[in-house]
């Protein structure tokens, strides 16, 4: 098994599927679908970390420094309104084998980084002089359950666990939570396992991102039932409600602050090719439909899944294509005049493909927003974490979000580290 798995590994690995420009943009082109058939394209660098001193290439004008380093595969991170910045310590867990595919993804995984052993905990860092080097690291919150999304409202700290919405009891300062959290509601945990969470401005309703299960349906729609959508939770009333769906794997979530629209970032489907479809960051309708598993970019039929019509009628398509596989994760709003260089829009950690003939994402990047919409071409943060070979990665950014100070946190998992941006 382990030779054939290689031997698979080696001829898809480098397998091109079509030389095609980045499908990025309003109005992408897309190229059209091309099978990868049974089983897809594994291409991924080997995790090599970063080197002392070495770190991530920045914009012209920009400057980037370490500001926490000896993480345990960080994944996401809040800044509270002290200042003080969380960080969820998580990882994905090896997919159960249930035949060859999984054996090669899962050998895939572990050797570029993206599956070990849970830390399940949050940490605290704070940088109480503003030097732009935390001198307190605690551990905030532990034993818990793949942990990513954190959102405060008033006195109350909210968790997205892979399994569940918990809250906590929190004071302004303290370094740990000892209490006892309390379920607000549970999810179906595995596959797309990140459970992000965005408050509402008014403080009563939190927005929970759910990913699929599979690619494109592949255990049956019944095991995607209650995935591959944005819930609202009323903190209320306990109550919650699929307020969007047909998103393959939204994670970042933000709110644009001109129109009060709620935005998200979605991977979408594998097995169609380099750039088809690209990923995308779109506003997100009430009662909203974006296509998966049926179709993709609004109405264009994925003819792999048996079809409903009715809901392929009704897709939305996204704002703004962000490439092929890129794995949009990180998404935070920047205001303008934040960083010099950069107007008001969205910040984008890409974590980086691991299915395409050539890699794509392994960056930061910003889309700017005129009128509430994103327009133009991305520009670079943070380059650099891929090697020019493709052959190793020195991380894989994930998170992003702004600091007290404003600067540009970029969390990294297979660098362990947090990347901080600021003017030259």
């Amino acid at each position: 098994m382990a030779v054939l798995a290689a031997a698979a590994w080696y001829y898809y690995r480098g397998r091109h599927v079509g030389a095609f420009a980045q499908a990025v943009g309003n109005s992408p082109a897309i190229p059209a679908p091309k099978s990868q058939g049974p089983v897809p394209m594994l291409k991924m660098p080997t995790a090599k970390g970063w080197g002392p001193g070495e770190k991530p290439s920045v914009k012209a004008g920009l400057k980037v420094t370490p500001f926490a380093l000896n993480l345990k595969h960080p994944r996401w991170a809040y800044v509270l309104p002290n200042g003080d910045v969380l960080v969820a310590e998580s990882a994905s867990l090896p997919a159960d084998v249930k035949g060859f595919r999984d054996y090669a993804m899962n050998r895939v995984m572990n050797r570029a980084g993206a599956t070990r052993p849970s830390a399940n905990r949050i940490t605290l860092l704070r940088d109480a002089d503003g030097d732009g080097v935390p001198e307190v690291r605690e551990v905030f919150l532990k034993d818990l359950s793949q942990p990513f999304g954190m959102a405060l409202v008033g006195s109350t700290l909210y968790i997205g666990n892979t399994d569940s919405v918990v809250a906590y009891p929190y004071e302004t300062g303290q370094t740990s939570i000892t209490a006892a959290g309390k379920t607000l509601m549970t999810m179906k945990p595995g596959g797309h396992w990140t459970r992000n969470l965005i408050a509402s401005a008014d403080g009563s309703k939190l927005y929970v991102a759910v990913g699929s299960l599979s690619n494109i349906g592949d255990d049956g729609m019944e095991a995607e039932e209650g995935r591959a959508c944005i819930y609202e939770l009323d903190l209320t009333t306990g109550e919650n409600r699929i307020f969007a769906g047909g998103l393959r794997n939204p994670v970042g979530m933000a709110w644009e602050p001109s129109k009060g629209s709620l935005w998200t970032v979605v991977n979408e489907r594998d097995g169609l090719g380099d750039e088809t479809p690209p990923d995308y960051l779109t506003s997100v309708q009430d009662g909203g439909f974006y296509g998966w598993p049926y179709s993709y970019w609004g109405g264009v039929v994925d003819d792999r899944v048996p079809q409903d019509t009715a809901l392929v009628a009704r897709a939305i398509a996204p704002d703004y294509a962000l490439g092929g596989h890129t794995a949009s994760l990180g998404l935070c709003w920047l205001p303008e005049g934040t960083l010099p260089g950069l107007s008001a829009g969205m910040v984008i950690g890409q974590h980086g493909s691991w299915n395409r003939s050539k890699l794509s994402g392994y960056k930061v990047i910003f889309v700017p927003f005129v009128n509430g919409k994103p327009t133009g071409t991305p520009v670079d943060i943070l380059t650099g974490f891929l090697a020019s070979d493709e052959k190793h990665s020195h991380g894989r950014p994930v998170g992003v979000a702004i600091a007290k100070d404003g600067a540009l946190l970029a969390v990294d998992d297979v660098g362990d580290a947090i990347w901080r941006v600021t003017a030259a």
